[in-house]
């Protein structure tokens, strides 16, 4: 090979390697990191999260979605889905026109809402929450949690915004399941446009995700996991609902001073977090008060048989049946047999699990008189605000999901509207006098993170409300 040739390759060789440096460093400036960035002033710039800012692989990107893509495909309109197309070209007058036409024809879709209210953000600057919810596995109550989200984002914005800032929601399906749940907590933690998180649905989920929210400093707020594993989890993970440990205080003081027994027999899954953390509370309140629990049936064993545990639990002379299922592992369906085979005889408690169309739908009769501790009830303070502007928002009764994930929501435009930060948001809701107007009871967090609130208990009657035939119906 001759000189000349030699020199000319030796050329090409160099410009093609300054060329991928080149293309290199954009790449690392355009994903930096939030540890590269100052995220924890108040002068951070509001700013929109898009996918050209969070960097997805394939499968994330159809788990994301401030508006570009539909992640709930049930029940869906055509002017919806071409609302979402609209704002995927970035077409958002387009967008807002169809997103309203299919509001008009569906108007409990909070999924919609939310895409309508974000496009009428456009482009503008605006805080960014993002909203990780069990679509793809829990999808009713995803829909109930997403109504409390889309209220409060509503009303905030028609009040002008954040200090005149709008306020944007990311929806990603996490499908209620932990490892999914962890990925999407990394992808969040490392986009600083996402300043605060709401979700997520099972005590196991969210103290999963948990761990990557805390290292990295952003504030999670998950209105539905009671877990007490979760109490104390880090200065960054708050709750707007009452840990077990009131719900299973709660229930063993009124099986011990309303039905005045002693003797209950305990239903639970202990692959559960949700399930062993209100069985062990239950249980440990009950003892201490002086009842015993006599017996105990585990839903996750292979063998477990409706029939057999309800003859074991009065063999063992149970006056109480205390039902701990959880929502998202075939738990409650066994839960429910058990309903039916009971068939009155014994008294019958519940957690905040069993609160579900499905328990009065199957239970019917059976259920009747079941007392449940759930978080809130919209009949518990029928002159508040919430439930009437939510009656009018979604054309129907909300239940507890959606009033805690408007707290949860609230919360957190509390703490923007304090310092729009990570950082900022986190001392807002930590602080010893942080107060904030929720869908019933002030907002208030113990400085475990959980939620300084106690749970009301509400009973099952014929009632036409549901639709089944039966409703919850709070005692007062």
């Amino acid at each position: 090979m001759s000189q000349k040739n030699e020199t000319k390759i030796l050329v090409i060789a160099s410009l093609i390697t300054l060329a991928l440096i080149a293309v290199g460093v954009g790449w690392f400036t355009k994903f930096k990191s939030p540890s590269t960035e100052n995220t924890s002033t108040s002068n951070q710039s509001p700013t929109t999260p898009s996918e050209s800012e969070i960097s997805l692989t394939q499968s994330e990107q159809e788990r994301f979605s401030a508006g570009e893509r539909l992640l709930i495909t049930s029940d869906t309109t055509p002017d919806k889905e071409a609302g979402i197309k609209a704002i995927a070209q970035k077409n958002y007058d387009e967008a807002v026109a169809q997103l309203e036409s299919s509001l008009e024809a569906q108007p409990n879709d909070p999924e919609a809402l939310i895409y309508l209210n974000n496009a009428r953000i456009g482009e503008q600057k605006s805080y960014t929450i993002a909203a990780s919810m069990p679509i793809g596995k829990e999808l009713g109550a995803a829909q109930e949690m997403l109504r409390g989200v889309a209220q409060a984002q509503t009303e905030i914005n028609q009040a002008g915004g954040i200090g005149g800032v709008p306020l944007k929601v990311l929806i990603i399906n996490d499908d209620n399941e932990p490892e999914v749940a962890q990925q999407v907590a990394q992808t969040l933690v490392k986009n600083s446009a996402i300043l605060g998180v709401i979700g997520h649905l099972s005590s196991r989920v969210t103290l999963a995700a948990a761990e990557v929210y805390q290292q990295e400093g952003l504030v999670m707020i998950t209105p539905t996991s009671t877990s007490v594993a979760l109490s104390g989890a880090g200065e960054y993970i708050f709750r707007t609902v009452p840990s077990d440990r009131f719900a299973g205080d709660t229930l063993a003081d009124y099986l011990l001073k309303k039905l005045k027994q002693q003797n209950a027999a305990v239903f639970f899954n202990s692959e559960s977090d949700y399930s062993k953390s209100l069985k062990d509370v239950f249980t440990t309140a009950l003892l201490g008060a002086g009842g015993r629990v006599v017996d105990e049936s585990d839903f996750a064993d292979s063998n477990f048989n409706a029939a057999d545990a309800v003859k074991q639990a009065m063999d063992s002379e149970a006056e109480v049946l205390m039902l701990a299922p959880d929502s998202g592992s075939g738990a409650l369906d066994k839960a429910l047999l058990v309903v039916q085979v009971n068939d009155g005889r014994l008294p019958m408690l519940a957690g905040d699990s069993a609160y579900k169309l499905k328990t009065l739908q199957i239970g019917g009769k059976e259920a009747e008189g079941m007392i449940l501790a759930v978080p809130w009830h919209i009949l518990g303070d029928p002159k508040a605000d919430f439930p009437q502007a939510a009656k009018g928002l979604w054309g129907g009764d909300v239940n507890w999901r959606t009033a805690l994930a408007y707290d949860a929501t609230q919360a957190l435009i509390a703490g923007l509207n304090q310092e729009p930060t990570r950082k900022g948001i986190q001392k807002t809701l930590a602080a010893p006098g942080f107060s904030v107007p929720g869908a019933g009871e002030e907002i208030r967090f113990l400085p475990s993170g959980d939620r300084n609130q106690k749970v009301q208990l509400v009973t099952i009657k014929p009632g036409n409300s549901s639709g089944s035939g039966y409703d919850f119906v709070p005692i007062k």
